[in-house]
């Protein structure tokens, strides 16, 4: 794997982490969240946090094959 990859994953899985954390805390305060339903900003947390994962288990698929 070439640096540019490494640095590409690096960033990938932190901005995935960070997203993780951000729907996670959010879902700790949040009145209005639960598993089935989420106010707007739960609901644009979670999108981002499963793109993210989406994305980074995409790539680490792609570096086993």
């Amino acid at each position: 794997m070439n640096s540019a990859a490494v640095l590409m994953a690096e960033s990938l899985y932190d901005r995935y982490m960070q997203a993780a954390a951000a729907h996670r805390a959010h879902g700790e305060t949040c009145t209005r969240c639960s598993p089935d339903a989420r106010c707007d900003t739960g609901r644009r947390l979670h999108e981002s946090f499963t793109r993210l994962q989406d994305a980074y288990l995409r790539w680490q698929k792609q570096q086993r094959t």
